[in-house]
């Protein structure tokens, strides 16, 4: 049985195939070919997400007697040996920031003596409660505290708290809103607008905390659209969003024009700088051209920053920030009836690693501001070379004017083609969907020496290859051409949650 012709569907309205598709599925001819169809695609990945089966020893259930500990560790080291290879040399976007060996040294032994702190117990660690609190406030100083301050009492200085990821910032932040909208504004149907390349976090928030999310289109420069955004307006906003920079395109969005949208109408303003919180106010400090995006525009009332991406610590810690301890409370939980006690906790977990915590501080300490000065030179001149290098290669042009996250798309070609033949370079890239596109993250790991040479030489090769034989298939561009062209969005939505039922297949 045929399917319908995507190409015929690219303009039907979206709640119209929403409706169709519901009543295609349950067609069982049609539902048999989605099912062969998406077989054949987890199949060729199976294997590369699955390389240990059949190496190494696997478990369903705990073993009978404990493995010795010795054998344990050679095979973590046998995995760790094979994976680094490409992240080390520098073949990855972003996933690693740092990567030079004693800093990873460093790193974990911090780590090692803090590991089981947990802040949770406050009066057993003090040590981890000393260590978040100055890592959320060197934090927010890096990011405008100093100014937004000024002449202003403690509770309405810039505060927060850390989390786990970027994730759990941006739904901490927008948790905090629906609750502080529903007891000031009265808010019960909350909406936040923000612009389509902002991060599917605030998708992920919304879903999970009944926020209608309002995407509105990017302009031309891919930053996002003012004048739609106020368009997208209404009596139950509770929230903007911009990016500093928004992952696809690396681009700043005008925060200060969004964000003094938000402050003339008594609404939040939340900057996601996940990703350029701790490269953006060293690049300006450096003499970048650095629009405002932090604390220091009066209508920023609150900020995202991973400390794990360019903060360089270890993974999974990340602040979030308030303006004002007020706007804060809202994110806290609280329990005063359990026969347990009494119980309360800041973010979503409750337990939290105390190692994870110790290593955030110990790497902003030790780092200083000459450390960050210095990192962000070096990514931005690298980047810099890369963005002139695939502006020249004949075929490819650089969305926007990103700094460090650059992303490229071509005319002749297919890009996704492109990248898979990178690929099987030795090259880890983002694909990109509408346009279609590539990005990659710059990082330290990139400023290694002829790191950004080879990339460049690659790069113009696979572009050449791809030219020379436009009906190589591939196997992966055609999944990635797919994702972006298919009107039914729950076909592909039923794709990746089988692709996340593959990862947890033993």
């Amino acid at each position: 049985m045929d399917l319908p012709n995507l190409d015929l569907l690219s303009h039907v309205p979206q709640r119209w195939l929403e409706v169709a598709e519901k009543y295609l599925k349950a067609i069982p001819q049609v539902r048999a070919r989605l099912d062969k169809e998406t077989g054949t695609m987890l199949s060729h990945l199976e294997g590369r997400l699955k390389p240990y089966r059949g190496e190494l020893p696997s478990f369903e259930r705990l073993p009978a007697q404990g493995r010795p500990r010795e054998e344990v560790l050679n095979e973590l080291a046998a995995m760790e040996a094979r994976e680094e290879k490409r992240w080390k040399e520098g073949h990855v976007s972003g996933a690693v920031y740092h990567g030079a060996e004693d800093h990873i040294a460093f790193v974990n032994e911090v780590y090692a003596l803090h590991s089981q702190s947990n802040p949770l117990h406050a009066e057993l660690w003090p040590s981890a409660t000393k260590f978040e609190a100055e890592v959320v406030a060197m934090t927010a100083n890096m990011l405008g505290a100093t100014v937004a301050n000024r002449n202003l009492p403690p509770e309405q200085h810039v505060c927060g708290s850390l989390s786990s990821g970027g994730t759990e910032s941006i739904m901490l932040a927008i948790k905090t809103y629906r609750d502080w909208a529903r007891q000031e504004l009265r808010i019960t149907r909350p909406e936040m607008v923000l612009p389509s390349s902002a991060h599917p976090a605030f998708d992920k928030a919304a879903h999970y905390f009944g926020v209608k999310a309002v995407r509105v289109p990017v302009a031309a420069d891919y930053r996002a659209d003012v004048a739609a955004t106020r368009r997208a307006l209404t009596r139950n906003t509770i929230v903007l969003v911009g990016s500093a920079p928004s992952f696809p395109h690396g681009v700043i969005d005008p925060i200060a024009e969004l964000s003094e949208l938000a402050r003339k109408r008594g609404l939040g303003f939340h900057t996601d700088a996940c990703l350029g919180g701790f490269v953006l106010p060293w690049a300006k400090r450096l003499g970048y051209a650095v629009p405002p995006f932090d604390f220091q525009l009066p209508g920023v009332t609150t900020m995202s920053a991973d400390t794990h991406k360019f903060g360089y610590a270890a993974k999974g810690t990340s602040v979030v920030l308030y303006r004002g301890s007020a706007l804060r409370a809202y994110q806290y939980f609280t329990a005063t009836e359990w026969p347990g006690g009494i119980y309360f906790s800041p973010t979503f977990s409750g337990s939290r690693p105390g190692g994870l915590i110790a290593a955030a501080w110990a790497t902003l300490v030790t780092m200083g501001e000459a450390g960050y000065l210095d990192a962000t030179r070096r990514i931005l001149e690298t980047a810099k070379q890369l963005k002139d290098g695939i502006a020249s290669i004949p075929g490819l042009h650089v969305l926007g004017d990103p700094l460090f996250v650059i992303a490229f798309g071509a005319h002749e070609v297919d890009i996704y083609k492109v990248m898979e033949r990178m690929g099987a370079q030795g090259w880890d890239l983002n694909g990109l969907h509408k346009p279609a596109a590539v990005h990659l993250c710059v990082t330290l790991r990139h400023t290694q020496e002829g790191v950004a040479e080879r990339f460049l030489e690659d790069l113009a090769a696979a572009v050449a290859h791809v030219r020379a034989n436009p009906s190589e298939k591939g196997t992966m561009a055609p999944v990635y051409g797919m994702a972006g062209t298919v009107p039914f969005r729950g076909l592909l939505s039923d794709l990746l949650k089988k692709y996340m039922d593959l990862l947890y297949k033993v």
